[in-house]
C-alpha cells in the first residue's frame, strides 16, 4: 500500500488526533488521585506509546522522516492487544478486579480498550506492514513490560495506599493486591509470555497477508 496516498494520510491524521486528544485528556483530567497519576495503569502506557507510534506513522506519510519505526508500531500493537485482553477478561469476570466496581465511562473506556487499539493494529498490520522481522521487537517489548512492572512494584505500590487488598495495597489494579509476591511474579511472567506469543501470532498473520498481497501484485 502506498503510505503517502491521500486515504492513508486521512486515516493517519484521524488516528493521530484521537490519540493526541485522549493523551491530553489524561494529562488534564486523568486520575491524579495518587502518586503516579494515570500513569499507574498499563492502559495509559499503551495510550502514550500509541500516540508516539501514530505521530511517527503520520510523519512518514507526510515525508518528514525516513525511519520506518517498525519496532515502535509492533510494540504499540502488541501492548494494546495485551491491554484489551487483560482488561475485558477481568472486567467481564468482575468489574471490581480492575476499577473498584465504578461504572465505566463509555467514550473513554471503549476508546482505550477497543477503538484505539484497533486503529493502531490496522495501521501496523495492513498499512505500514511492520510485522516482517518481529524478532527485532522482542527486547524492546520485554523492556517496556519490565519497566512497567518495576514502576508498579517499586513506585506505585510504595507511595499509594489504595486500592487495598488482603495481602498488600497500592498496586494499580485491585486484584494484584490480593496476590502474594510469588503469585504476582507468576502473573507477570505469564503475561510477558503472552506478549511474546502475540508477537509471533502477528508475525505469522503478517507473513500470510503480505504473501497474498505480493502474489496479487505479481499477477
Amino acid at each position: 500500500m502506498d503510505i503517502q496516498s491521500r486515504p492513508v494520510l486521512y486515516y493517519r491524521w484521524v488516528v493521530f488526533v484521537l490519540a493526541a486528544g485522549y493523551c491530553l485528556y489524561q494529562m488534564l483530567f486523568g486520575q491524579w488521585t495518587g502518586p503516579g497519576g494515570p500513569f499507574r495503569y498499563l492502559t495509559i502506557w499503551a495510550l502514550f506509546l500509541s500516540f508516539f507510534s501514530a505521530s511517527r506513522m503520520l510523519a512518514r506519510t507526510e515525508g518528514r522522516i525516513t525511519r520506518s519505526h517498525e519496532v515502535t508500531a509492533m510494540c504499540a500493537a502488541v501492548l494494546n492487544v495485551m491491554v484489551v485482553f487483560l482488561y475485558w477478561r477481568l472486567y467481564l469476570t468482575d468489574p471490581a478486579l480492575v476499577n473498584n466496581g465504578d461504572p465505566i465511562v463509555w467514550w473513554l473506556e471503549y476508546y482505550l480498550h477497543g477503538l484505539g487499539p484497533v486503529l493502531q493494529i490496522i495501521d501496523a498490520l495492513f498499512i505500514a506492514a511492520v510485522f516482517r522481522r518481529v524478532w527485532r521487537a522482542v527486547l524492546p517489548l520485554m523492556a517496556i513490560i519490565a519497566a512497567y512492572i518495576a514502576w508498579a512494584e517499586f513506585f506505585v505500590q510504595r507511595f499509594n495506599e489504595r486500592p487495598m487488598g488482603s495481602v498488600t495495597s497500592g498496586l494499580p489494579y485491585p486484584f494484584l493486591n490480593n496476590l502474594e509476591l510469588p503469585e504476582r511474579a507468576m502473573f507477570y511472567a505469564v503475561n510477558a509470555g503472552t506478549a511474546l506469543g502475540l508477537l509471533v501470532v502477528f508475525g505469522l498473520l503478517g507473513a500470510a497477508i503480505y504473501r497474498v498481497k505480493g502474489a496479487r501484485m505479481a499477477a
